[in-house]
């Protein structure tokens, strides 16, 4: 009988011999998840606000509070009665309807990479290097039945509020066969650039697909009879990625058309969402996309932390540059709004969950940055914004209080944002993921069934 996906554990010598295959030219094995289950999961694309979007100027307005909390932008109307957004928002605020957004996010860590390692993992303390991302957790219980990777990252972390890369570039604990492909190195390295190509399927000049076969059947041979017998459909799936088509079609951003693009933004986070969405539809389980916005006309390049709104860069937070809220929330309420439709309009929105949140939120109070005004750290209370894959459209879970400073009901740790996120993928959050089958689960948070 054929063991379960969830069954089929690489060990430390079946990891290394599928990462060591110059002799095949591959260096794609180590995406590839195992056997696909029997029905196809749900999928997820995961857009991280990296730096930490102020919860006072987007989802949680505090209009009636003082000129130095509630900052220059008013609330307005979404389509869900008594649920208003900042004014930066329109198109998603037409589009209440079809998310949920929890005010109550909170945890206790003000440091950027500390935070996003947190969020990574989905525990409110610091976990160890090791622990293996949401992102690994999804590949390993659900992975792709396509001849796709199943965990896609668009947009590697970049600047100071970087976590160390074993966190979200490896698989952890769960192995090199859940890490991530990772696409886009450099902050130009995105479908917006009009060089961009995506070159990870492309094999040696001189291997064409039947050099790659005969190299794979010499491999089997010299396995021997005692080789275990998942490596050669490891294998297989590798050589499909390469010689195969659907992977190259998928990551190819200029079959769309036009138009399509248009309404996503030519900028790096629509562009991305775009790839993401189709990455969702070739059968990728899980795409997490690094909200990079991309430079106002005249800036030059600093960091892609375009959320991280000290003023520290000279740039205001309520401004108009790379780094303010007058440039990056209406270029995000465009893309996501444009992606939340495209979803819907195809038919893939009941099983795709979108997720936008960033590592924590900003301080109610405005302060003085370097040179400009910005908001600082603040990870006592902030927001996120989940759609798809079941989560009601319309809910507001949990209230801050006058300032956004603080819960004032139904706090939501990141220890419930993740199985809450697992739940709404059909992976139970109590399910083991350690070699033992029970000291570590996917999750340890309660779901937040309000949502849903």
């Amino acid at each position: 009988m054929t063991a379960s996906p969830s069954a089929w554990r690489p060990n430390r010598r079946q990891v290394l011999q599928a990462g060591a295959v110059p002799l095949l030219g591959l260096t794609l094995p180590r995406l590839l998840a195992a056997d696909a289950p029997a029905r196809r999961p749900k999928a997820c694309i995961f857009i991280y606000q990296y730096g930490g979007l102020s919860q006072l100027d987007s989802w949680d307005p505090k209009p009636d509070g003082p000129s130095e909390i509630r900052g220059p932008y008013k609330p307005i109307a979404t389509s869900v009665t008594g649920f208003r957004v900042g004014e930066l928002m329109p198109r998603l605020a037409e589009r209440a309807h079809r998310y949920a957004v929890i005010r109550s996010m909170s945890h206790t860590v003000p440091v950027h990479d500390l935070a996003n390692r947190m969020l990574l993992a989905g525990v409110s303390q610091l976990p160890p290097l090791s622990a293996p991302s949401f992102g690994a957790i999804v590949s390993k219980l659900r992975p792709s039945e396509a001849g796709l990777p199943s965990h896609v990252w668009l947009q590697k972390f970049g600047g100071g509020a970087m976590p160390p890369e074993p966190t979200y570039l490896t698989g952890g604990t769960l192995g090199m066969a859940h890490a991530p492909l990772l696409i886009g190195t450099t902050h130009d390295d995105t479908p917006a650039h009009p060089d961009f190509r995506v070159r990870c399927f492309d094999p040696a000049a001189d291997l064409d697909a039947a050099r790659l076969r005969d190299r794979l059947a010499l491999l089997g041979r010299l396995d021997g009879p005692t080789a275990d017998t998942t490596l050669p459909r490891f294998r297989e799936k590798a050589l499909d990625l390469l010689t195969g088509s659907a992977a190259r079609r998928a990551f190819d951003v200029e079959r769309e058309p036009p138009a399509v693009r248009d309404r996503y933004g030519r900028n790096p986070l629509g562009q991305n969402l775009l790839l993401a969405r189709r990455l969702v539809e070739a059968g990728v389980r899980l795409t997490s996309v690094v909200a990079w916005c991309g430079l106002a006309p005249g800036d030059k390049f600093l960091s892609v932390e375009t959320w991280d709104m000290h003023g520290n860069a000279g740039v205001d937070i309520f401004g108009n540059g790379w780094n303010g809220l007058g440039w990056a929330l209406p270029i995000c309420d465009v893309a996501v709004s444009a992606l939340l439709d495209d979803l819907h309009d195809r038919g893939l929105l009941d099983e795709t969950l979108v997720v936008l949140v960033g590592e924590f939120g900003r301080t109610p109070r405005i302060s003085k940055g370097g040179s400009a005004i910005g908001r600082d750290h603040w990870p006592n209370c902030y927001s996120a914004m989940l759609a798809g894959a079941g989560i009601r459209g319309g809910v507001v879970y949990g209230a801050s209080d006058t300032q956004a400073a603080y819960v004032k009901d139904r706090p939501v740790s990141l220890e419930a944002l993740t199985a809450t996120l697992l739940h709404a993928l059909d992976i139970p959050p109590e399910t083991a993921i350690s070699q033992d089958g029970f000291s570590v689960r996917a999750s340890g948070g309660q779901v937040v069934e309000g949502v849903f």
